[in-house]
């Protein structure tokens, strides 16, 4: 067995209520003798997707010795549900861009002769993406490592079918990453605003070159408590060299920033954090490290 996260539950805050369980669509929690206990580390993702839903708080997501996620295993609990409860699942496992155990899922389905209940759904992504198949249906949230050789380039200067770009990989957007991508490993790492990209003409060569990228939008963006659990993973579990946070001049952009700031006070490693801020119309406005 080898650290990973995994959920707690505290005994005392628990009161059996039972609002958890079905948040957690891997079957992994039941009420037991009056309080909610996991029953097997091996249904248990770590993501949490439990936490919001106990009004006593005491679920939370802990990092322990613990043995690896199984989804087979999963996919075995899941099939003795019915269809829906392996709908839920599968959708569950798409909407954290878990592609690889969603492909694992699949493949048992199709094993056991059992119809995919995604089936339309990917079909239809598929078509509509022109082709290219991903486990998902989405092509576009398929993990891709680039040629050193494209970041290599200037983003700057030239015609406009010249110009190369510095990004290093993909997806980009907050929600699709994997904190344990290999392009995030001791990476420096940029997280930025949707808008700043756009705003300031230079993004390119001045920031994004030789960096890991992330995107978000602090305002229109669901599920941020997944952004909080994602930098905190990029921190401690991907071990990033930096972190730069870049936003907009406008407050709502600060969302992010209070993001970062509520990860670094509880975060087990601590790693460089400069913010910046850039202008609407372009130019940097300030930039500054953070302190703890």
């Amino acid at each position: 067995m080898k650290k990973r996260k995994i959920i707690e539950i505290d005994e005392d805050k628990c009161d059996g209520c039972g609002l958890c369980i079905p948040n957690c669509p891997e079957g992994a929690l039941r009420v037991i003798d009056g309080k909610a206990r996991l029953i097997s580390d091996l249904l248990c993702d770590g993501l949490g997707a439990c936490l919001g839903e106990c009004p006593r708080g005491a679920i939370k997501v802990a990092e322990r010795a613990a043995e690896e996620y199984d989804e087979r295993k999963v996919m075995e609990n899941m099939v003795k549900q019915g269809a829906n409860t392996v709908h839920a699942h599968l959708k569950h496992l798409k909407n954290h861009g878990l592609t690889d155990f969603l492909a694992q899922a699949v493949d048992f389905l199709k094993e056991k002769g059992i119809a995919n209940p995604l089936e339309e759904d990917m079909k239809n992504n598929h078509k509509s993406s022109g082709g290219g198949e991903s486990p998902c249906g989405c092509p576009g949230a398929r993990e891709m490592s680039f040629e050193a050789a494209d970041a290599s380039g200037e983003a700057g200067g030239g015609k406009a079918a010249e110009i190369k770009s510095c990004l290093r990989q993909w997806p980009v957007q907050l929600h699709l990453v994997s904190p344990m991508a290999p392009y995030f490993q001791k990476a420096d790492v940029v997280l930025a605003a949707d808008c700043v990209a756009y705003a300031y003409g230079n993004f390119h060569n001045e920031f994004l070159k030789g960096r890991a990228l992330a995107i978000a939008c602090p305002k229109l963006d669901e599920r941020q408590e997944d952004y909080i659990e994602k930098i905190t993973a990029l921190i401690d579990e991907a071990r990033i060299n930096t972190l730069t946070v870049m936003t907009m001049e406008v407050p709502c952009c600060m969302g992010l920033l209070n993001m970062v700031k509520l990860v670094m006070r509880g975060a087990k490693r601590r790693v460089p954090v400069k913010h910046i801020i850039v202008g609407m119309r372009g130019g940097i406005k300030s930039e500054e490290w953070l302190s703890d």
